[in-house]
């Protein structure tokens, strides 16, 4: 008898130890930071003890700091990130990676919501007015953030001028349809340039047209403008992008345009396969930034004529399924007479398909007069 109480004794000695040393690694993994992990996307928080991403377990202050380099610096883009792309970015292993991400979940009730919640959201959502109140009216009131919109056209139809004139127009204050708040630090503009088009002069006159309203000597420093040479740069950009979203004020992001360096850099049906990888890999990037981030992000793509088509519009955008299902709004721009173009709604979840017509002037885009 006395051996056996012996080793029952030693036993729950060993028990103890074992939950002290759990208590320990987890008390060792709880740490505070200063940085801000509040979801733009309005998530309920379940959990009100973990505010940033240094409070749940796992995460000190060096991975934290290297998470948030990565673009991983918030609650919600922790929750929507793969177990092996955090593996990877974080150094972590897999069942650190896995308890990390349940852990953001949980402290955002990460899950199904009622529908009368999503529209109270829907309904919270800012828009961007494009400066015509005819385009607006088609849109709904403006450019929604939250989405990623496409505006596809031949060479001469207005996605450029419409990137630019957005990209003044989110500046505005928001009760004049824009993204800005007074007393607020000014939101920052991305416009990820692949063809060579960015022109701040004709941005520097279309900000006059609101001159009172911007400040039009800080609207140009506002907006930060990287130049893509080739698909690969296209993509880092976009990644760099997400990564600043994390510490700074981003409403919109343009990528001008979405499939040039994709369209020559892989020609022929053997590469078709690569292509499209790489671009789905890229939309999806620019779509998880514009949900997780709460901003509008804007791509314009080229378009090619069908040889075959014998009747009706011979012209279709470029990039396949794959840019067609990414995109949450299409809109087709077409030429008209003189400065007049013809935007139609080609695809949208929400919107009629309807067309409009504005004009492009001196002063930006403006309705038909």
């Amino acid at each position: 008898m006395p051996p056996r109480k012996k080793r029952a004794t030693s036993a729950k000695k060993n028990e103890m130890k074992e939950s002290e040393v759990k208590k320990t690694e987890s008390t060792s993994f709880s740490t505070n930071n200063n940085l801000s992990s509040s979801n733009s996307i309005e998530i309920k928080n379940k959990d009100s003890t973990i505010e940033s991403i240094s409070d749940l377990p796992g995460i000190g202050p060096a991975t934290a700091k290297k998470l948030t380099e990565s673009g991983f610096g918030t609650l919600g883009s922790l929750a929507t990130v793969s177990v092996g792309e955090l593996v990877s970015v974080g150094n972590l292993g897999d069942a650190t990676s896995r308890k990390i991400i349940q852990a953001a979940r949980d402290a955002l009730n990460f899950g199904f919501i009622p529908a009368d919640e999503v529209l109270e959201r829907r309904r919270n959502m800012l828009k961007i007015t494009t400066g015509s109140a005819s385009l607006d009216d088609l849109f709904g009131g403006g450019i929604e953030t939250a989405a990623v919109t496409e505006f596809y056209g031949e060479y001469r139809t207005g996605k450029t001028q419409i990137a630019h004139q957005l990209c003044v127009a989110a500046q505005l204050p928001r009760e004049l349809g824009g993204l800005n708040i007074d007393g607020e630090e000014p939101l920052k503009v991305i416009y990820i340039d692949t063809e060579g088009t960015f022109r701040p002069e004709r941005i520097l006159n279309m900000s006059k047209r609101w001159e009172g309203d911007v400040d039009v000597k800080k609207v140009l420093k506002n907006i930060m403008h990287g130049r893509a040479y080739n698909s690969d740069h296209q993509m880092v950009l976009a990644e760099k992008a997400a990564q600043d979203s994390q510490t700074q004020r981003i409403g919109l992001v343009v990528v001008d345009s979405l499939i040039a360096h994709f369209r020559a850099e892989y020609v022929g049906r053997g590469t078709l396969a690569t292509r499209q990888q790489k671009l789905n890999q890229h939309i999806h990037t620019l779509l998880k930034m514009a949900e997780v981030g709460n901003m509008a992000v804007i791509v314009t793509n080229q378009v090619h004529s069908k040889p075959d088509m014998f009747f009706g519009d011979p012209i279709a955008p470029v990039g396949g399924h794959i840019v067609a299902h990414a995109s949450q709004t299409r809109v087709y721009l077409r030429k008209s007479k003189g400065e007049r173009r013809i935007a139609r709604i080609a695809d949208s979840p929400l919107l009629p398909e309807n067309e409009t017509v504005f004009a492009i002037t001196g002063d930006g885009i403006l309705d038909v007069g």
